[in-house]
């Protein structure tokens, strides 16, 4: 039986940009076929020329919830993902109180989250020092993989491993078949770096300051200390957020030797520049931070010959007084960008004007974010047997980013006030519209991902 046609003449399917009708029952897509084919009593959505595209998966998102949901909160955080459609979520495991380091925390999450989520969500485990022995018991209990961190993580309660704990940890999720994500900044170059930027004196309100102070060595010799620990376990391990170009080097070796180490980048390292970030203006600061205007092109350069899979927003959001809005000090603002309802117009702004494609945006912001966290059966494309979730895209849309329409509880970003191509029309989670023109859903529609679910 098919209920819902989605039928255009742009619908982004595994054989690429075509006419197409979507023939969805229930939950699921059953079946691609020709434009004209629309069974009778089935109801129908005629898209004509926007695009139908799969829902995107955003792996790096922190919501903050429970305990910091004065930060974001699932609410906030899932209706932002539904305006910038973005079907799944994969919540990050700290900044929310307690942070996600055991299974009595998973669930107090779960917990916080059910019944609040406008699309659907799944969780990270966290590596910390100590909690080894739960890390098997997290991915038992539906974990799509473990975040561990080499440098401050910001907040005391999860702080860095070492990189024995970090090989322990490794090995343990590679017996589950998870992935093990890092954040790769090595903290020897990084305190060095603290250190001559305080000896210099240096002015914390330059953002030039802020950049002296986290090099790209940090990434260099974490991301190659991750990969030889990946070679050493066989464990799939996922470097997140890669900023620096120089990082490509070791992370391409690794892989041409057959390692499973893969990585991401971000919204803000393929779009802004340190050149372009004016001194005080906080809102830019993240960790590892904007680079170069060159690094960035190196960086599409890398998503183009597959080095870099995929992109995620790494949104971290936090309230405007911990931007230290007021007196610009990025040494003390807190680093994070809100980018999760924008990461879509972002990513196709830049992406469209070096000449890529839609085709390509999806691989990497749908299809390569569901394979890494074993969503690939489900989410990711647009085929027989995946979740309706779909997109209406208007690609060639053009609007101003204001801070009236963005979802996000504190809507302090990079973007205001930036004109970005491409607008996200309508939203459907498995077969029920989520988001329409600027209307939600009556109810959030989302559901909880377990790791059984995933596989």
């Amino acid at each position: 039986m098919v209920d819902l046609v989605i039928r255009g003449r742009r619908v982004l399917t595994a054989e690429g940009i075509r006419p197409a009708a979507v023939h969805v029952d229930g939950e699921r897509i059953v079946r691609v076929a020709g434009h004209d084919v629309v069974p009778s009593g089935a109801r129908l959505v005629e898209a004509g020329d926007t695009v139908v595209m799969p829902g995107l998966v955003d792996t790096h998102v922190h919501m903050n919830d429970p305990g910091r949901a004065d930060w974001e909160g699932f609410g906030h955080a899932t209706r932002a993902a539904a305006a910038g459609g973005v079907t799944t979520v994969v919540d990050m495991p700290l900044n929310s109180l307690p942070p996600t380091t055991t299974v009595a925390a998973l669930l107090a999450k779960r917990a916080a989250a059910a019944g609040r989520c406008h699309v659907d969500v799944g969780f990270w485990g966290g590596v910390v020092p100590g909690n080894l022995a739960a890390l098997p018991a997290l991915a038992d209990a539906g974990v799509l993989g473990c975040k561990a961190f080499l440098a401050d993580s910001g907040v005391e309660e999860f702080p860095p491993v070492e990189l024995p704990e970090l090989e322990a940890a490794m090995a343990a999720l590679a017996a589950r078949d998870v992935p093990t994500l890092v954040h790769a900044e090595a903290p020897g170059p990084l305190a060095a770096a603290a250190a001559e930027v305080e000896r210099a004196g240096a002015d914390p309100r330059r953002y030039r300051t802020w950049l002296d102070s986290r090099p790209d060595l940090a990434e260099v010799e974490a991301v190659t200390a991750v990969a030889e620990l990946a070679g050493r376990t066989g464990a799939r391990a996922h470097v997140v957020h890669l900023s620096s170009a120089e990082a490509l080097g070791p992370l391409r070796r690794a892989r041409r030797d057959g390692v499973r180490v893969s990585a991401e980048t971000c919204p803000h390292y393929l779009s802004l520049a340190a050149e372009d970030v004016a001194d005080g203006a906080t809102v830019h600061k993240c960790a590892p931070p904007i680079r170069a205007a060159a690094n960035r092109e190196r960086l599409w350069a890398a998503l183009g010959d597959g080095s870099v899979a995929t992109v995620a927003s790494d949104h971290s959001p936090c309230p405007p007084d911990r931007k230290r809005l007021d007196d610009g000090d990025f040494l003390a603002a807190w680093g994070g960008i809100s980018s999760l309802q924008l990461a879509l117009p972002v990513v196709w702004t830049e992406a469209s004007a070096r000449g890529r494609t839609l085709a390509e945006l999806a691989g990497w912001m749908a299809a390569a974010p569901a394979r890494l966290v074993g969503l690939a059966g489900r989410k990711g494309a647009i085929a027989a047997g995946r979740d309706a979730d779909l997109v209406l895209f208007d690609p060639d849309a053009v609007f101003r980013v204001e801070a009236g329409g963005l979802q996000h509880r504190h809507p302090v970003t990079p973007y205001a006030g930036r004109m970005l191509r491409g607008v996200v029309l309508a939203t459907w989670l498995r077969g029920r519209k989520v988001y329409d023109g600027g209307r939600f859903a009556e109810r959030p529609l989302g559901m909880l991902l377990r790791r059984e679910e995933a596989a």
